[in-house]
């Protein structure tokens, strides 16, 4: 309970930083303020230095009213340029002419505060701007990465609810990475609320056939869980407060982590209480045959054959998602929400087939049985196919994850390969030739050719008032000898020589999607291992309750003369034959969930899934080694116990 209360604290802590996190970059992208209302200017552009974006705000005062913006003291007096921490250290670190030279004045007026920065390692300079000057005047176009640029508007407030494109990207991801860990995790919990739920149903049948009332048993069985749980909870809160320092040095997005961004707020005290409570409910959940039929329990009833509808409903399920699944990229929101909600049931659905399979696997067993080891795991699996589905349940629905994530792990080579050293300005053509002799005295002493190609957009870009038709812009190029510091040498240069426009090269706008596209991998492999670990620990965990609850069944197959190797040959048996069937159809449902997203099957999906498997299987047979002394101390001696 503490494991499982302490990553489901990640989880929500982690929705909860990058939610954060969209809130700090909100003030970047502002509404337009109402005809005849503003009160100050804000521009937005994006420079690089060394492959890193640094992100660069422009704002200009209209009257006395002009808000102070987040993380600020005041408005930035014209002229004036305010960094943050990570930006100014920087500056301090590099000749002028490589970096500072870019802003005003060359220096900082001022460090920004926490409320303006996405996270501690963000560059980021606010400029200030009068009314009049180009930068807050000049159009801009969107022709670097996503919501790398924002033309000059008018404002009267910072928006508070406006959440970029990126960050939108990471809060989808991150809302995705938790259903894929949070279900297994609600397994491993369940499996830990039922140890030895046999022997548990045994004392409980008793005490019914005792006298004891039903409400009775429901309070005693309630309280048992709730209170161990509850303790469970409250240590997985102080392990997960524990690993907060660890965590905010994780980077992701181009930085590590505040950590109060990480502590969930209010989630961090429902969480813990949320637990017990579940815990509770599943507890009391399998009471039904020991409040009802306490004589059957204690008699060792079998208990009446699952249901083929499980599989009718597991089949509808992947019917309903075939049909709605062209169609969710194009539904927005609902579309997330309804990907969301495929995917929770996919779980519950695998969870739902899963007993009634591993059953079908007890009967063919059974009925191709040619030794005793084989007999024994087949009549187990259909004498109780949920406790026996409860022990490989763990790695199966990871096996859906692993599906699920080879094909959503995409390559950086597929961004291609593009310049460095090639410096780049659209401009409208009219002014192209005039720029180009700015570009060159700019540069003049630089190891530098000046080029202009013509009508260089691809595609062309819609640009504010320009009528269709209009030649497209021209590309003012700047090839630069002599490795990176001439590179930024140039760039600082050229700062500032078209107005609301920064020289950037090809290659820039690739490192910010390389990063993306390395946080998607970080994050896959990281949701994979979490699974992972959890699904083996629950088998080991499932495989050694399954001994205790067990032990009068193996005390007697001993006094029958059966080897301790048949034994545990056989209890080995009844683990990895569910495990290859159920494992191998997770794995095919995960891709077959996946497959309208993705874009092809890769190398590294195929060593993923490659890995997966060879790891699952592994780690099975480990658990099940780990509980071997478990089986020969329980079968040591085998004469009959009152219990």
């Amino acid at each position: 309970m503490a494991v499982s209360t302490g990553l489901l604290m990640f989880a929500v802590g982690a929705n909860h930083a990058f939610g954060q996190r969209a809130d700090a970059d909100a003030w970047r992208h502002p509404h337009k303020a109402a005809a005849g209302k503003g009160t100050a200017i804000e521009a937005l552009s994006t420079d690089y230095v060394r492959g890193k974006p640094i992100t660069v705000v422009d704002l200009a005062a209209l009257d006395g009213r002009a808000p102070v913006p987040p993380g600020m003291k005041r408005f930035p007096k014209p002229g004036e340029t305010w960094v943050s921490p990570a930006l100014g250290r920087m500056m301090a670190d590099r000749p002028a002419d490589r970096l500072a030279q870019r802003f005003p004045s060359g220096k900082a007026a001022g460090t920004l505060g926490r409320e303006a920065l996405i996270h501690p390692d963000e560059l980021v300079a606010v400029i200030g701007r009068a009314p009049s000057d180009p930068a807050v005047t000049a159009q801009r176009n969107e022709s670097e990465a996503v919501d790398a640029t924002a033309a000059p508007e008018r404002i009267d407030a910072y928006a508070t609810g406006a959440v970029s494109s990126r960050a939108q990207v990471y809060q989808v991801l991150m809302i995705i990475a938790s259903v894929l860990m949070v279900v297994p995790l609600l397994v491993f919990g369940g499996a830990a609320a039922r140890l030895t739920v046999a022997r548990r149903d045994q004392r409980l049948a008793a005490l019914r056939l005792v006298g004891a009332t039903p409400g009775q048993v429901v309070a005693i069985t309630t309280a048992e869980a709730v209170l161990t749980a509850a303790a469970g909870a409250l240590a997985g809160v102080a392990l997960y407060a524990a690993a907060v320092p660890a965590l905010t040095r994780i980077t992701i997005a181009g930085g590590t982590w505040y950590a109060g961004d990480l502590w969930p707020g209010l989630a961090a005290l429902a969480v813990p209480a949320a637990v017990p409570v579940l815990v509770g409910i599943s507890a009391v959940a399998g009471l039904r045959r020991v409040v009802v039929s306490p004589l059957g329990v204690a008699r060792r009833e079998t208990p009446p054959h699952l249901k083929a509808v499980r599989l009718a409903a597991f089949v509808l399920l992947l019917v309903a998602f075939a049909a709605v699944s062209g169609s969710l990229g194009g539904m927005g929101k609902a579309g997330l929400v309804v990907l969301l909600a495929f995917l929770a049931l996919a779980f519950l659905g695998i969870n739902l087939v899963g007993p009634w399979a591993v059953a079908l696997i007890g009967r063919i067993a059974v009925a191709t049985a040619r030794g005793p080891a084989r007999l024994l795991a087949g009549r187990r699996l259909l004498d109780d196919p949920r406790s026996a589905w409860r022990t490989v349940a763990g790695v199966a629905l990871t096996g859906f994850v692993a599906g699920f994530l080879a094909l959503m792990n995409p390559s950086a080579s597929a961004l291609g390969d593009h310049p460095t050293d090639r410096l780049e300005l659209l401009v409208p053509h009219d002014r192209s030739a005039a720029v180009s002799r700015q570009v060159q005295e700019r540069v003049n002493g630089l190891p530098a050719t000046v080029t202009v190609d013509r009508g260089r957009t691809d595609p062309p870009l819609p640009v504010p008032g320009r009528a269709d038709g209009e030649e497209a812009d021209d590309t003012v190029a700047v090839r630069v000898r002599g490795g990176a510091d001439q590179v930024e040498r140039a760039r600082t240069a050229l700062a500032g020589v078209v107005p609301g426009k920064v020289a950037t090269t090809p290659a820039d706008p690739d490192a910010v999607q390389a990063e993306l596209l390395a946080d998607l991998r970080t994050g896959a492999l990281t949701v994979l291992a979490v699974s992972f670990l959890i699904a083996i620990t629950s088998a080991g965990i499932t495989g050694a309750s399954a001994v205790l609850d067990r032990r009068q069944a193996y005390a007697m197959l001993r006094l029958a003369g059966t080897p301790l190797q048949v034994l545990d040959r056989a209890r080995r048996q009844e683990t990895v034959i569910p495990l290859a069937v159920m494992g191998g159809g997770s794995i095919l449902t995960g891709l077959f969930f996946a497959a309208p997203f993705a874009a092809g099957f890769g190398v590294s999906g195929a060593l993923t899934l490659l890995a997966f498997v060879v790891l699952g299987f592994a780690g099975i047979l480990g658990a099940g080694a780990l509980s071997r002394p478990l089986l020969r101390s329980v079968t040591a001696d085998p004469a009959p116990r009152p219990d």
